[in-house]
């Protein structure tokens, strides 16, 4: 079974319905039990990093994805779910985070004043190397963007992809051993992004 995690964020039953389609069984949950033993974890959102953080201090969480990831159970952020698990956000006036990830979140900042904030709608996501994420999956295919802030993980051997916009080429997937992490929504990226679901059912939680 598959949990996703209800930390009080939107964007959760888009994932639920995605997974569905793929016959997968899945929970949307905020039991850290359920959470716990869940065959694979998925960590969506939508929202900011503080409120994010606020709800999985009050709903006992940060330690149980902490324990999730070290246990070797297959993880998957998205979005927001990808930003807090980086060690800290610029959002909010500065905002400590999960720290699963060496590095921070950082605000676009464009040179052009015409180049909008959030970054929203398609864009292309260059692959760095070879993951299991991305079978049967075209380099510089297009996925779904909806984001003021992006991740910038301290070590570049966490960057399987990443993507440019606002005078930033920034990362747009992060990977290390059973945790992946992606800044866009591959459960609004139409066939492409359920593929990429898709494979993170099917991933035993290797590199």
């Amino acid at each position: 079974m598959i949990a996703i995690i209800d930390y009080k964020a939107g964007n959760l039953t888009s994932v639920q319905l995605a997974l569905e389609s793929l016959g997968q069984s899945c929970k949307i949950t905020d039991d850290a039990k359920i959470i716990g033993d869940a065959d694979r974890v998925i960590f969506p959102g939508d929202g900011a990093a503080l409120s994010a953080m606020n709800s999985l201090r009050d709903l006992g969480l940060i330690d149980v994805i902490r324990n999730v990831v070290s246990d070797g159970v297959p993880f998957l952020g998205v979005c927001l779910g990808t930003q807090i698990i980086l060690e800290r956000s610029e959002e909010n006036g500065g905002v400590d985070s999960i720290g699963l990830v060496p590095g921070l979140v950082k605000r676009f900042n464009p040179s052009n004043s015409m180049v909008k904030i959030p970054h929203m709608g398609w864009n292309t996501v260059s692959f760095n190397r070879a993951h299991a994420l991305f079978s049967e999956i075209e380099d510089e295919s297009e996925f779904y963007f909806i984001h003021s802030y992006y991740p910038a993980p301290s070590n570049s051997n966490y960057i399987l992809g990443r993507t440019e916009y606002a005078d930033t080429v920034f990362t747009s997937i992060i990977g290390n051993a059973n945790l992946v992490a992606t800044q866009f929504h591959p459960e609004r990226s139409g066939r492409i992004g359920l593929k990429m679901l898709e494979n993170f059912c099917d991933w035993d939680g290797s590199c």
